[in-house]
């Protein structure tokens, strides 16, 4: 593991234990700070450096030779040349500066999606801290002009929207506000880089959120069909505490555990020794039994949503076995969808059993080596690979990078879930620090700023690098309606934007789509093995040789 709980050279310390990315196992949103993606919401770039300038040197605690992990690929760089650089600008040290690397990306078959960053957010669903945050994570995103995925259940779960009954599914939702309310969010500061992408399950599909979708929004939303995630091999869930709730859900066609239509559990709740109940989703495909029937399936299904309107269809995708994987990318391919995400085993969650989440699924970096090779296969043949984005324990700059060149060249974004919500939750609880009258509202944690924060300043101007950014991106008149979280995500995502033209930089490749497999080796042979990434002493080493040669 690459990560302690305390980095002394950025001044930085996790609350909890650190996981594979870096972030705590456990991520609290009133958490007062401070680790790297925390403090970085603040102050931006600034973290990518050591701290305390000229008082100070620093040295690597370099481990990444020990396992099989991201962290365990290193980035190659280069004494000579450079590629892909925009057009106007020339191979002369003026113009090869790492500020000049271009960033933007797109993804998509017939109707391309631009994207400014190589992000996009994890699912953000039916959970309750999705709701709570959401402005935040939504207009932090737009500003951003990345992706940001609604999760599953959105409509299930609204207490206030109307379903209908029946089978016939246009139609069957009059009325979802929550899921509206998500939606205009992003739409009103998109500038035409991103995009809102909706995601369905089985309970989704049944109620008609496509539909609905379609008749309200056309296509300025994506829909996206959902086959799993990495943190879980079920279906969503959710935790509520109100037995009238947990009824509701009952009857909205959920699986409620424990059962709140009992008696006997009911009895349990007033006496007070049943306290929630947990709201699941249903597992998709238990009527296939063959891998024809699966491509026959996914195929009507992307066939009905394009017949009443889709243009962009995307797929997610779990941390299932080879044969799943094998699926997803030929049947997405073949289907020509828009993108495939692929979530590996680390990848987080709102609410999941934990220990199904330490103990089921393949592991990212193993997960993504393979869909790697399976989409050479694919490009072998002739034949058009599916955009992709790898997702599951990805925090940091140097991430981003590793896993677009570990599946170059079909990798187009990397999905952040819980890193892109720490924002959320640290400038939400800023914000209603600095106005107690809108803390309830903002689902602020804090009564007053804690050190962590008040040492770098006591109002918004001082403490987020990139407060006059945004302020400069949406103007003086509209400033009013930013949330502090929004300013936050801006505030990350300008670091990671600023670290990974850095390594870019150093790897001579001035737009991402000169990012290669050839830009990162393994620091240890196992992680070769593994990856079919070269071991660090083997990359070049014929041409290091002629050299010595010559």
């Amino acid at each position: 593991m690459r990560f302690d709980k305390s980095n002394d050279v950025l001044g930085t310390v996790n609350r909890g234990n650190p996981a594979e990315s870096g972030l705590c196992t456990l991520c609290r949103a009133d958490c007062q700070g401070k680790c790297e993606t925390w403090l970085a919401s603040l102050v931006g770039r600034k973290l990518l450096y050591p701290r305390d300038f000229g008082t100070v040197t620093a040295g690597a605690n370099n481990t990444t030779s020990i396992g099989v992990n991201y962290n365990a690929l290193r980035i190659q760089g280069y004494a000579y040349g450079s590629h892909g650089l925009k057009a106007g600008l020339s191979n002369d040290p003026d113009d090869c500066i790492f500020p000049n690397v271009d960033l933007s990306t797109e993804f998509g078959n017939e109707m391309k999606t631009k994207v400014r960053v190589p992000l996009m957010t994890g699912a953000l669903g039916s959970t309750f801290i999705a709701a709570k945050y959401w402005d935040s994570f939504a207009i932090g995103g737009s500003l951003v002009g990345i992706p940001v995925v609604i999760g599953e259940n959105v409509v299930g779960v609204d207490l206030k929207s109307k379903i209908g009954k029946g089978k016939t599914r246009k139609g069957k939702i009059t009325g979802a506000p929550e899921l509206e309310r998500r939606i205009d969010t992003y739409l009103r500061y998109h500038d035409g880089y991103g995009a809102i992408i909706v995601q369905m399950n089985v309970e989704d599909t049944r109620n008609g959120v496509a539909e609905f979708i379609i008749e309200k929004y056309g296509n300025k939303c994506i829909i996206e069909l959902k086959w799993g995630q990495g943190a879980k091999c079920i279906g969503g869930e959710i935790q509520v505490t109100s037995l009238e709730y947990a009824q509701f859900l009952k009857d909205r066609g959920y699986v409620v555990d424990p059962d709140p239509t009992r008696p006997a559990v009911q009895q349990a709740f007033k006496e007070g020794s049943i306290k929630s109940f947990a709201r699941h989703s249903r597992l998709g495909g238990t009527n296939l039994d063959t891998v024809d029937q699966v491509k026959k399936d996914f195929m009507d299904s992307i066939d009905y949503l394009r017949s009443i309107g889709f243009k962009r269809i995307t797929l997610k995708t779990g941390s299932y076995g080879m044969e799943e994987l094998a699926m997803a990318i030929k049947f997405a391919s073949d289907a020509k969808c828009d993108l495939l995400t692929i979530d590996g085993s680390g990848g987080g969650t709102g609410m999941s059993p934990w220990n199904m989440m330490q103990s089921w699924g393949v592991p990212s970096i193993f997960l993504h080596s393979k869909a790697y090779e399976y989409a050479s296969i694919i490009a072998a043949k002739g034949e058009k690979v599916v955009d992709m984005s790898f997702a599951g324990g990805f925090a940091l700059e140097d991430s981003i990078f590793k896993a677009l060149a570990l599946g170059a060249p079909y990798t187009k974004m990397v999905c952040m879930g819980r890193a892109v919500m720490i924002p959320g939750f640290v400038g939400s609880n800023i914000e209603g620090a600095l106005m107690p009258e809108k803390r309830e509202a903002l689902n602020g944690n804090w009564e007053s700023l804690p050190r962590t924060v008040s040492s770098i300043g006591e109002k918004a101007e001082e403490i987020f690098a990139s407060y006059f950014d945004v302020l400069n991106k949406v103007g003086k008149k509209e400033m009013k309606n930013i949330p502090y979280g929004a300013i936050a995500f801006y505030t990350l995502a300008d670091k990671l934007s600023c670290g990974l033209q850095q390594l870019m930089a150093g790897a001579r490749k001035f737009s991402l789509n000169q990012i290669s497999r050839s830009d990162i080796f393994s620091a240890n042979r196992e992680t070769e093995r593994e990856t079919g990434i070269p071991h660090v002493t083997e990359i070049n080493d014929e041409t290091a040789k002629k050299i010595l040669k010559g």
